[in-house]
Order: structure tokens, then sequence, then C-alpha cells
């Protein structure tokens, strides 16, 4: 049994952050599935928001902000995250971010574009920004002493006393197979989405879902699960796996083409290529079923070889190991799931309905997001959230400690689940959510998929009680729960709304409305 004041899940932008704050004068522990640097943060290419320039304001920003959301922001949480993001973006400089500045300038920050956004206001560091960030928050934590790392640790569940109240987590240390408690006055789940619940994802390995799955099972609320924002243009390639072409390539020019080169995206939109992710991803999805073809192109040579290669040289290098000179020729291009709009519901500051609970960044729904995620707000939520977390926790750190009686788990019960076994179970589940609960769905696949994965999920919750622990077990367990709260949250929506499109109900409803659910009541909206 191992003690602390802090626990934190997740090794992202919203975990980090939190951490450094919360190490001034605490003890923290930070466990973290995979690597330190094993997150979405270090993948994220296009930059984070923040109003700079003065021919902008936080009123635009917070108007495309909700504009994108499709009627289902809090507006009040969108203002505090927009307000807040100068003091946080000044945070990440000191620490020693370096962001991308106008050419000759020392002071003025080169200001990206992307879909949904009125002004020029997305902060960057070339095409690399999350790989930046995560780089210096992770320098900065290796500094502090009252932070202790654990890398290769995989949180199995929650601890909560016969009162709901939590008090920590039981963690698989995956060097040894041993299940460790760790007892906290505070836990953090910081864990980001859960892309990899999808067969074509832009997201890490590690994003299946972890801590929703384990808030979920301890009685939180869940709210808006059926908002899953597919990325309209990962690279179309299967030695590629999933790797994303930015929306700034977008921002700063690249058409959408069919194969036969004609551009399509003003059939859907004024906006064309600058539409949010929601109209963008679903008029490809539409184009594709039409045309039978597997790709759409992306194609940004009109702007020349010397500005693609100086604003896009990670996506350039990396095209090319594929045999794709982005110079030269187009990009092919394909929707994959990207990033989660619903999560653990929270409050303003953080908390969920499980009390010593708090949940920050991708893996929360703080309302910021609504229908749909407007472009480069994501590293913003969790750098902004981390801090409004951490002073609101600070509350409950000096109050007297409950004595509580936590069970060790002896992870000794014999492992007849074959690597072969997890993996089919991992592939039906993953092909599933992708066929029935895609970009499109309607009420007959909503259905289908709901009894089929009752059926997974039944077998596999079955076999991971039965079985030693082990990280394949734990994922495949974590994306069986989330793809069943995708399909319950999409059955109780009977509209379509920004990410969530049924056939069956093709209209909106004048009033918007969250759908929330939790273990307890199975399903309430």
């Amino acid at each position: 049994m191992i003690k602390s004041d802090y626990l934190i899940i997740g090794s992202g932008i919203a975990g980090l952050s939190f951490a450094l704050k919360a190490s001034k004068n605490s003890s923290v522990f930070l466990v973290t599935k995979g690597a330190l640097f094993d997150s979405s943060t270090g993948k994220a290419q296009g930059g984070i928001c923040c109003v700079t320039d003065k021919l902008d304001s936080f009123e635009e920003h917070i108007n495309d902000t909700l504009i994108s959301g499709v009627g289902l922001c809090n507006s009040k949480m969108v203002e505090r995250m927009v307000v807040e993001a100068p003091e946080r973006i000044q945070e990440l400089i000191a620490l020693g971010a370096k962001f991308t500045k106008k050419n000759n300038s020392d002071t003025e920050f080169d200001l990206g574009l992307e879909g949904g956004h009125s002004k020029r206001r997305i902060l960057h560091t070339k095409d690399t920004t999350g790989n930046e960030i995560e780089n210096i928050l992770i320098k900065n934590i290796k500094k502090h002493k009252n932070i202790v790392i654990y890398e290769e640790h995989a949180a199995v569940d929650l601890i909560l006393d016969d009162n709901g109240v939590c008090h920590g987590a039981y963690v698989l240390n995956n060097k040894n197979n041993d299940v460790v408690v760790f007892e906290s006055k505070i836990t953090v789940l910081a864990t980001g989405g859960a892309g990899k619940t999808y067969l074509y994802t832009t997201n890490p390995d590690v994003s299946t879902g972890d801590g929703i799955a384990m808030a979920y099972r301890a009685g939180a609320d869940i709210a808006n699960m059926e908002f899953v924002q597919f990325h309209p243009t990962c690279l179309y390639s299967s030695a590629a796996k999933s790797f994303l072409i930015s929306e700034a390539v977008r921002g700063e020019g690249a058409v959408l083409k069919l194969k036969d080169g004609e551009r399509f995206m003003e059939k859907y939109s004024a906006q064309k290529e600058l539409a949010p992710r929601d109209i963008v991803a679903r008029a490809i999805d539409n184009e594709l079923k039409t045309s039978g073809e597997d790709f759409v192109y992306l194609d940004i040579r009109e702007k020349g070889r010397d500005f693609i290669v100086s604003k896009f040289p990670n996506i350039y290098e990396n095209c090319l190991k594929y045999g794709i000179n982005i110079t030269k020729d187009m990009i092919p291009v394909t929707p994959a799931a990207h990033f989660f709009c619903g999560g653990i519901a929270i409050d303003e500051n953080g908390r969920t309905s499980v009390k010593n609970v708090y949940a920050i960044g991708e893996v929360s729904c703080s309302g910021v997001h609504g229908a749909n995620r407007l472009a480069s707000n994501s590293l913003l939520e969790g750098v902004v959230y981390a801090n409004r977390a951490y002073k609101d926790s600070l509350q409950f750190l000096n109050k007297e400690a409950v004595p509580v009686k936590i069970k060790p788990i002896k992870n000794t019960k014999s492992l007849n689940e074959t690597s072969d076994v997890f993996m089919q179970k991992w592939q039906e589940i993953r092909r599933l959510a992708w066929n029935s609960l895609g970009i499109s769905r309607s009420n007959a696949k909503l259905l289908e998929s709901k009894e089929k994965i009752s059926n997974l999920k039944h077998v596999i919750d079955d076999s991971f009680m039965n079985t030693s622990f082990s990280v394949d077990g734990i994922e495949l367990r974590n994306i069986a729960c989330i793809s069943e709260m995708i399909v319950d949250s999409a059955m109780l929506r009977k509209e379509s709304r920004g990410l969530h499109f049924n056939a069956d109900y093709p209209f909106m409803l004048p009033k918007a409305k969250d759908t929330v659910i939790n273990i307890r009541t199975k399903a309430q909206s």
C-alpha cells in the first residue's frame, strides 16, 4: 500500500500540469500506463487556442466555440476557459514552451487558422505543438522531488468505501504483474480519450477510455458519450496506422478533392474546407459511400515547396516515409475517430459526482465542447481545468482522513486467456463500433450493436474477473464498457446534432439537452 496526498492517473497536458502545481506543497504520485510521454498530447499537431491578436477578442473565441458546439456548450464554462487562456499560456511559456513567432519578430506569434475559427488564434510550434508542450512539462516534472512517477502502471479500478467515497485506486504493475494499492486523499483522472474503441483512429494505443470506464463503474455520472469527433483527415495508409494530417493544413489553403480532382466541400458548407469538423467529416463520409472509394485527397501543392516544408516539416517528413511528397502529390485521407466530447461529467472546478475524484482533460465532459469540439480547444481545456481543479482541491487536503480498510488484491489467478483470444474480441468490438457507432448511425444499427455489445461485454467481464489481471485484459474490459456507453447514450438522443447523426432522426430538436448515464440507473436523460 502506497499513500500520497494526490494520485494522478495519466500523463498528458492535463495530468502533468496538475502534478506541477500540486507538487509545490503536497506529495504527488503520477501513474501512467506506458511511458511518461505516451499520450494524445504528444501527437497534437495543430496547436492551442488563445486570444492574443489585437484584432481578435474573447467574445469572438467564445462565439466560435458556441457555434461549433451546436447549442450544447455550457456558455459559462466556455467563457471561463477562454478568459483564463492567456494566463495559462504564459505559464507554459515560463516553463520553457516555445511557440512559433512571425518572421523577424521577437514578440508576435505566428497564429494559425483552423476550421470553425473566425480569426487566427492558434499558437503552435510548427506542426509539433503537442510534442513541444509534452516535453517541456515532463522536463519540469522531473525536477520536482515531491512527484513520484510510476511508468508502466495500469489503473484497474477506483477504491471506494461503503459510502461511495474514493480513497485511491488499484493499479497493476505491468512489469511484475502485482496489483498495488495507491491510497490518496485526492484522485485525479487525466487518462485522455477512447479512440481505440474504433477500428480507425488518430489516437495512440493507450487511448482505451480507462478513466471514463473506471469512473462509470464507480458510479460517476457520464455525459454526452454519443458525441465522438472524427477527424476529417487521417492519412490513408496501411503502413502509417494512425498519422494525422492537421487541420492547420486546410487552414493554410489545402483543399479536399475527389479522385478525379473535383472539389466537393462547397456542396456542404459555405465555409468549404474551413467548416467545423463534424460537417467536413460527414461530407467526406458521404462522398466515400457514394463513390465506393476508400479515401479522398487533400491538396496543398499550390502553396509551393518552401512554404509547405517550412510550415509543416513534421507532416512533410512523415508523408515522405510512406512515398508521398506533399509538395508534388495530393495526400490520400479518410476520417478517423479522434476526440470524445463526452466523458465524466464535471462541475466548473473539475469535480466529479464521486467524492474525492477530479477529472480533467479529454476524460471529462466539462461542457466546453458541446456537440462538436472547436479545433485546438482541447489542449487549452486540459491546462485550464488542471489549474481550476488544483485550486479547488486545496480545501480538502488538510481535512483529517477517515481511516478505511482497503482490501489488497493478489493477482494469482491463472491466465487462461491467450493473446489471440484477446485480439479477436478486441477487433470485434472495434469493428462493431466503426460500422454502427461511427459518423452516421441509425436506429436499426444501434439496436443491433446494443445486443452484440451487451453479449460481448458480459463474456469479457466474466473472463476479466476469473483470470489474472493483464494490460490486455484491462484495456479490453474498458473499450467494451466505452462502446456500451456510446450506444446507450446514442439511443437516448432522438435527434441529430453536431457529431451525432441518426438517419432516423435527421432533424435537430429546438432545445439542446445533455445525455447523462450512470451505472446505478443504467440510463437517464
